[in-house]
């Protein structure tokens, strides 16, 4: 998906989110429902790393409507090994 950017006179800018290569030359405003004109601007190339580009998309469509939660994340699993018994003989060691 690809953002595209429409310029009406009376309301600003908006951006439209449609397949790559299917923008329209004019764009219906949401407001006026008047004609808009395509903008071109400047493509949104990132070298971030591929992690940071994630959470910035999540963070983006979480901004008009944030998810809702209906129960808590699971607990993770202990990474806790069991203790061995404790041994008779290791007690007569010398302690630090």
């Amino acid at each position: 998906m690809a953002t595209y950017r429409y310029r009406c006179a009376q309301d600003g800018v908006v951006d439209v989110r449609r397949p790559i290569g299917t923008a329209p030359a004019t764009w219906p405003c949401p407001r006026c429902a008047e004609d808009m004109p395509r903008v071109f601007t400047a493509p949104m190339l990132s070298f971030a790393p591929r992690a940071q580009i994630n959470a910035i998309d999540r963070a983006e469509a979480t901004a008009g409507e944030p998810s809702v939660v209906t129960a808590l994340p699971p607990r993770p699993a202990s990474r806790r090994t069991p203790m061995a018994p404790p041994d008779p003989a290791l007690r007569r060691l010398p302690r630090p």
